[in-house]
């Protein structure tokens, strides 16, 4: 790995962090700060979301729904491409809230892609594959 490629890849786990900062916090903006113009996402459940105005509506929902909801990501891999400013991310995922019936908890794994713009890293498309649901809500 080159000197560059250690950089871009503490760079892409320091905005991980920030990015699950900003959800913790409930902040919608912040959230959509990290995002690549054309980004989509395919979330846990399987709802498919194209762009950060739908992605932004789905937290904005999920924030008022459940004042406790918190997503956290964990990287444990990224890698640059040798050959674009492109990079991948894998890692695991853990989403809380309280429903009416009860604490829910809900996680697995999850890929995302990242490409470079205008010298700043920023996500391009993310998939989120749920892997293991607790709590009443839990189908």
């Amino acid at each position: 790995m080159t000197a560059q490629s250690d950089t871009d890849v503490e760079q892409i786990h320091a905005l991980r962090r920030q990015s699950n900062e900003a959800i913790e916090r409930h902040d919608v903006p912040g959230i959509l700060s990290f995002l690549d113009d054309e980004f989509q996402i395919t979330a846990g459940g399987g709802a498919l979301f194209q762009g950060g105005e739908q992605m932004g509506a789905a937290f904005a929902q999920q924030f008022e729904a459940f004042p406790d909801v918190l997503y956290v990501r964990n990287i444990e891999s990224v890698e640059i491409s040798t050959s674009s400013d492109e990079a991948a991310e894998i890692g695991t995922w853990v989403g809380t809230w309280t429903p009416p019936s009860g604490p829910h908890r809900t996680g697995g794994r999850y890929s995302a892609s990242w490409r470079k713009s205008n010298g700043s890293w920023v996500i391009r498309s993310e998939l989120f594959v749920t892997l293991f649901c607790e709590g009443a809500d839990c189908s």
